[in-house]
C-alpha cells in the first residue's frame, strides 16, 4: 500500500520528492523543507493520512555517510492512514540555524512533538504557536540529544516556570466576555493542580485559569522524572537497553519488553521461535490486563469510589505474585524478553496459574461493573465529561483505548498483526461518545478480550522447542558451547563486551501497548550500540490534548478526565 502511495506522491509532486526509500518494510520520502506543508496537506486531505503518530529528530553528524553533510538534522514525520491502512515516514533535513515549517496548524499532535525536537536538538519550527522547551526545564542550556552534548552533564532548575502568561489571561477574559459574561482579567484566578496533589499521582502539573469554578484556560507540564531513556540508550548496547524499557510504562513492563525486542528484531530481519512467540502473546495480554486494572481502579478512586479499587487491585497483585514473579524473578520491572526470544522459559504450573487468575479477573469485573455501570454518581461524573469526537482524537494523535472510546476500532493487533495475533479470535471494543465513561468501559471490555486471547493460546498448548533464536548475531550461545568451544567463548565475549552489531539502517517497530501504539524508531550505524532510539509513547500525544479537554469544565471534571486518559509519567517524559 505505501509503495503505491509513494508512486502517487511522485506523480503529484515530481522532483519535489527528493528521494524515496524502503527499509524493513517502512516506506519513506524525503522532501524539501519548504515543500513539507504542501506534501503533508496532500497526504492528510487526499490520502487520508489523518494520524500523525510522532515527530522524530535525528542528529546525523556522527553517521559515517553524513559526517560532512551541512544538513546535520533530520526530522521524520510518522504518518498513518486508518482508512487505507498505510504508513509513511516523511523526512526533511535542516542545517544548523535552519528552520522547518511547523505542521501544528495541520495536526494538533505536531504541537508537542515538534516542541520535543526543538528542545532536544535545537531545530526551530517556523510558525509554531508555542515553541518552548517541553522535556528539559526552561533554564536548560544546550540540547540534550545532540551528539556533542555530554551525557554526564546535568543542569539544575532554580526558578519554576510560569505556564500561563498575562496575555493568555487577557485572551481568556475576552473569550469569556464574548460568550456572554463580563469577565475582567482581574476576575480570573490562577490555580496549580499538581504535581503534589494526589489526583495528579505525583508527577503531572496543570496550571488553570478559573472563572468562578469554570476552567477557561489550561496549560500542562509533563512531569519531573526525566530519566533520559533515549540518551542513555545511545550509551549502552542494544541488549542493555532492555531494563530501561521496563521503566517506560512500568505498569505494563512486559509489553515494553516485547515491543522493543520486536523493533530490534525487525532491524535484523530475524524470526523468533514459535514457543517464544506464544509466550510473548500471553505475557503481553497479562500486562495489558494489569495496565487496565490499575487505570480503572485508580480512576474510580479519584472519583470517590474506593471499593472498586480493592476488587481490581487484588487481581493485579495476584497476577504479579502467581505468574510474573515466578516467571522472571521480579514483579514490576521484568526484563523478561531478549532480542530473539525470551530470557526464561515458563515455570512448571504456569498454565494453571494463568487460568486461576483469569477466573479471579472475571469475578472482579462482574463485581466492579455491578457497582458502577448504572451508578448515578458514576454516570453524573463521567457521561459527557471530556468527550472527544473521532476527528478530534485523530487530530491530537490518540491511539489505544482513548481512540477506541470515540468509536474508531483501530487496534495495531488487528491492523498490523504481529506475533500471530491474526490467528486469534477477539473483538475490538469501542465506545460511542468518547467521554470518560466510555474510556473506562472500553478498558474493562478489553480485559475480557485479553482473557479470551490468553485462553486461546493456552488451549492450543505451548509449542515445544527453544525460547531463543539460534542466531550468533544477537543471541547468547548455550553454556555448553561457551564452555566447550572457542567459537562459543568468543561469541559470548563479543556480544557482552561490544553488543550485537545491528545492521546499519533504520526501522520503526511498534505494537499495541496498554495506552495505545507504542513504537521504537531505531537508527543503527552498524555498531553495537543504538545510534538513536526514539520512543513513540502513546500517552504523550494524549496528554497534549488535556488542556483542550478540560476547557469549560470544572476541576472535579479535570480529575475524572485525567484518570481516564491514563497518563504514565515514565513513558510521558522518558
Amino acid at each position: 500500500m505505501s509503495q503505491k502511495l509513494v508512486e502517487r506522491l511522485r506523480a503529484e509532486f515530481g522532483d519535489r520528492i527528493l528521494d524515496a526509500g524502503s527499509q524493513h518494510g517502512d516506506e519513506s520520502v524525503v522532501v524539501g523543507r519548504e515543500d513539507l506543508p504542501a506534501v503533508a496537506a496532500h497526504l492528510k486531505g487526499r490520502e487520508d493520512c489523518e494520524l500523525l503518530l510522532d515527530v522524530v529528530g535525528v542528529d546525523r553528524s556522527e553517521l559515517p555517510a553524513h559526517r560532512d553533510d551541512p544538513e546535520r538534522f533530520e526530522v521524520v514525520y510518522n504518518l498513518r492512514s486508518l482508512a487505507r491502512n498505510h504508513r509513511l515516514l516523511v523526512k526533511v533535513r535542516a542545517g544548523e540555524g535552519q528552520d522547518v515549517p511547523s505542521l501544528a496548524g495541520l495536526y494538533s499532535s505536531a504541537n508537542w512533538a515538534e516542541r520535543e525536537v526543538y528542545d532536544l536538538y535545537g531545530v526551530r519550527f517556523r510558525g509554531h504557536p508555542d515553541l518552548r522547551r517541553i522535556l528539559c526545564h526552561h533554564e536548560f542550556e544546550g540540547h540534550a540529544l545532540r551528539k556533542d552534548y555530554p551525557i554526564e552533564r546535568g543542569q539544575f532548575l532554580s526558578v519554576p516556570e510560569k505556564l500561563i502568561q498575562d496575555h493568555e489571561i487577557e485572551r481568556a477574559a475576552h473569550r469569556a466576555e464574548a460568550a456572554g459574561g463580563s469577565v475582567l482579567p482581574s476576575d480570573l484566578l490562577t490555580v496549580n493542580i499538581g504535581p503534589s496533589h494526589p489526583a495528579t499521582h505525583g508527577a503531572l502539573r496543570a496550571e488553570v485559569l478559573l472563572d468562578g469554578e469554570t476552567i477557561v484556560e489550561a496549560r500542562t507540564e509533563i512531569g519531573y522524572l526525566h530519566r533520559c531513556f533515549e540518551k542513555e540508550a545511545e550509551d549502552h548496547t542494544w541488549a542493555q537497553v532492555m531494563p530501561y524499557t521496563d521503566r517506560l510504562n512500568y505498569v505494563s513492563a512486559m509489553l515494553n519488553n516485547c515491543i522493543y525486542c520486536a523493533a530490534v528484531e525487525k532491524m535484523f530481519d530475524a524470526e523468533i521461535p514459535p514457543r517464544a512467540r506464544v509466550v510473548r502473546v500471553i505475557v503481553s495480554e497479562l500486562a495489558r490486563i494489569i495496565d487496565h486494572l490499575v487505570c480503572v481502579c485508580a480512576n474510580l478512586v479519584d472519583l470517590g469510589a474506593l471499593t472498586n479499587y480493592w476488587f481490581f487491585y487484588n487481581v493485579r497483585e495476584s497476577i504479579y505474585y502467581d505468574v510474573i514473579e515466578p516467571l522472571c524473578g521480579s514483579r514490576l520491572t521484568t526484563n523478561f524478553t531478549r532480542i530473539g526470544g525470551l530470557g526464561y522459559d515458563v515455570f512448571a504450573g504456569f498454565e494453571a496459574a494463568v487460568e486461576r487468575n483469569l477466573a479471579k479477573l472475571e469475578t472482579a469485573i462482574g463485581e466492579v461493573t455491578g457497582l458502577v455501570a448504572r451508578n448515578r454518581i458514576f454516570l453524573d461524573r463521567t457521561v459527557g465529561i471530556g468527550a472527544m469526537t473521532p476527528a478530534q482524537a485523530l487530530d491530537w494523535g490518540f491511539t489505544g483505548p482513548c481512540l477506541r472510546a470515540t468509536g474508531l476500532a483501530y487496534d495495531v493487533r488487528k491492523h498490523a498483526p504481529y506475533d500471530g495475533y491474526e490467528t486469534y479470535d477477539f473483538d475490538v471494543p469501542v465506545g460511542t461518545a468518547g467521554d470518560t465513561r466510555d474510556r473506562i468501559m472500553v478498558r474493562i471490555e478489553e480485559m475480557r478480550q485479553s482473557s479470551r486471547i490468553i485462553r486461546q493460546a493456552l488451549a492450543r498448548g505451548l509449542p515445544g522447542g527453544p525460547i531463543l533464536a539460534d542466531d550468533p548475531r544477537f543471541a547468547l550461545p548455550p553454556k555448553e558451547k561457551v564452555y566447550g568451544s572457542i567459537e562459543g567463548v568468543m561469541n559470548q565475549f563479543k556480544l557482552i563486551m561490544e553488543g550485537a552489531r545491528v545492521p546499519a539502517g533504520e526501522a520503526y517497530g511498534f505494537g499495541e501497548g496498554g495506552n495505545g501504539e507504542l513504537g521504537f524508531y531505531c537508527v543503527s550505524d552498524g555498531g553495537g550500540r543504538p545510534y538513536r532510539v526514539k520512543v513513540r509513547p502513546p500517552c504523550f500525544p494524549i496528554f497534549s490534548a488535556f488542556g483542550e479537554m478540560v476547557k469549560g469544565l470544572m476541576i472535579p471534571d479535570a480529575v475524572a478526565i485525567l484518570g481516564s486518559i491514563n497518563i504514565i509519567a515514565g513513558e510521558l517524559d522518558r
